[in-house]
């Protein structure tokens, strides 16, 4: 709530039988929304040749009964909702991204964000390599596409581009023939498959979206590991599993994901719970009632509730006909719509001393926006608790998180905070409880420690491909 940005959402289908494909992944897309409301898109295969509809907007802006009974049938598609991490918010960037080569069709749908993207461009771009996007998604699909030039098939082709690109990301590929689902060796980004009642399989970003589907779940990709789904049924290919340890974003569990979903056995809203509880243990408050920013501070502040003893309250209001007020660039839009987003309810916070839970604090703008939501409803006192630690690093995982400088946590003490939101007390979870929410340490929490996975790259903004082209004189 308080200005991070999602990631992306990915999807894909494959059916023994031709059917119409993008009406499903319409509904799994739709339930993976939330990680992504700056564009989507679906592209279906019907006998190898490959079709796609994308734009900018909300799945069911971009989507209508007339775009998707369009789209011819096939046995395999895939879909993709975006937020920006390299690459801006613009219809060139859109995915799935569709490769046309000597070798075949290609469609491609990236949830992650490349570490090495800049080399791997420059040396592409230095081969005679022509980019249309800016993302690093094409840069993706370049090294695929090459690699399947060399390569006795297109599950080869991403096996050998897993030991070349480096980063986080989950892939759903689609060929004329095969459905290909691989996730990075550390497994920073989630990624699962289900089967559907009538034979088919769905590999998704959540178990969420195959539940919207009908599928019924059967795992998680392994970190590392290439499901490859065709005719002879499913392979699971390992070359790059346990290559690397585990380290899974925490971030999926504290925000990104919905409550409902699983991530590598973990359920989001039972780990949400715990982060309240362990708040109400390390951050107690003499108050009267507990309450939570809507959506993803509900869960935990049901658990501080339920470990402090105090009352739980629904005192915010959710305006469930806006998109996250981060999506839209610039602090001054971003303001405006905190304001019309939320609401408080006068008789639940009036005369009250209020916890306020929330996942987190960037700049603390949005935050001391709530505050004064609540002051103006009536709260006697209000003491923020958040259930993350507090953020000091940059991201390079995918979470829109690129300055330290825009970090308020590396410029002022809790207590400056708290007074420069106008709340009375503030409270973050301590890092070294991290590890509680999941039942392991096997995590990145490098936006918290500073303690990350992979070399460091070299700082750049998301829009670092989205050069102006100046003409120079031969």
């Amino acid at each position: 709530m308080s200005g991070l940005h999602e990631e992306c959402g990915v999807i894909g289908i494959w059916s023994e039988k031709k059917e119409a494909l993008a009406e499903s992944v319409y509904y799994g897309l739709y339930a993976l929304q939330h990680r992504g409301q700056e564009s989507c898109g679906i592209a279906v295969c019907e006998d190898g040749v490959i079709s796609a509809h994308r734009d900018l907007g909300l799945v069911g802006e971009v989507f209508d009964r007339q775009t998707l009974d369009s789209m011819p049938e096939g046995n395999m598609a895939v879909g993709h909702v975006r937020y920006s991490t390299t690459g801006g918010s613009e219809r060139r960037n859109c995915q799935p991204i569709v490769v046309n080569h000597m070798k075949g069709r290609m469609a491609l749908a990236h949830n992650g964000n490349l570490t090495n993207a800049s080399q791997l461009r420059r040396t592409l771009e230095m081969s005679g390599a022509i980019f249309h996007t800016t993302s690093d998604t094409e840069t993706i699909a370049y090294i695929i596409t090459k690699q399947r030039l060399v390569t006795p098939s297109i599950e080869q082709a991403v096996m050998n581009t897993m030991g070349i690109i480096e980063g986080a990301y989950s892939l759903v590929v689609m060929s004329p023939a095969k459905l290909i689902a691989a996730r990075d060796p550390l497994g920073m980004r989630p990624l699962c498959y289900g089967r559907l009642p009538d034979g088919g399989y769905v590999v998704a970003s959540e178990s969420c979206a195959l539940t919207a589907v009908g599928a019924e779940f059967e795992r998680d990709i392994e970190p590392g590991e290439i499901l490859l789904f065709s005719k002879e049924g499913i392979r699971s290919l390992r070359q790059h599993c346990e290559t690397k340890p585990r380290r899974t974003c925490i971030f999926e569990y504290i925000y990104f994901a919905r409550p409902d979903s699983v991530i590598d056995g973990v359920s989001v809203h039972e780990a949400r719970v715990r982060a309240g509880r362990i708040l109400a243990q390390s951050c107690p408050a003499d108050a009267d009632i507990v309450i939570g920013v809507p959506d993803s501070g509900l869960d935990a502040a049901l658990g501080y509730a339920q470990e402090s003893g105090l009352k739980y309250e629904i005192g915010l209001i959710k305006n469930k006909y806006i998109a996250r007020t981060f999506i839209a660039p610039g602090q001054l839009v971003r303001t405006d719509k905190v304001r019309i987003k939320l609401s408080a309810i006068e008789p639940v916070v009036r005369g009250s001393r209020v916890v306020l839970v929330d996942d987190s604090i960037v700049r603390g703008t949005t935050g001391a926006r709530i505050v004064s939501l609540l002051r103006r409803a009536g709260a006697k006192e209000i003491h923020f608790r958040v259930c993350a630690p507090a953020f000091l690093h940059p991201c390079y995982y995918g979470t829109d998180i690129d300055s330290e400088e825009g970090l308020i946590a590396n410029h002022m003490t809790p207590q400056q905070i708290a007074e420069k939101m106008n709340a009375d007390s503030l409270g973050y979870l301590p890092i070294e409880r991290l590890g509680e929410l999941v039942g392991h340490n096997c995590i990145c929490s490098a936006c918290f420690s500073g303690e990350y996975p992979t070399e460091i790259p070299n700082a750049a903004p998301k829009d670092k491909f989205e050069m102006k082209i100046v003409s120079r004189p031969d």
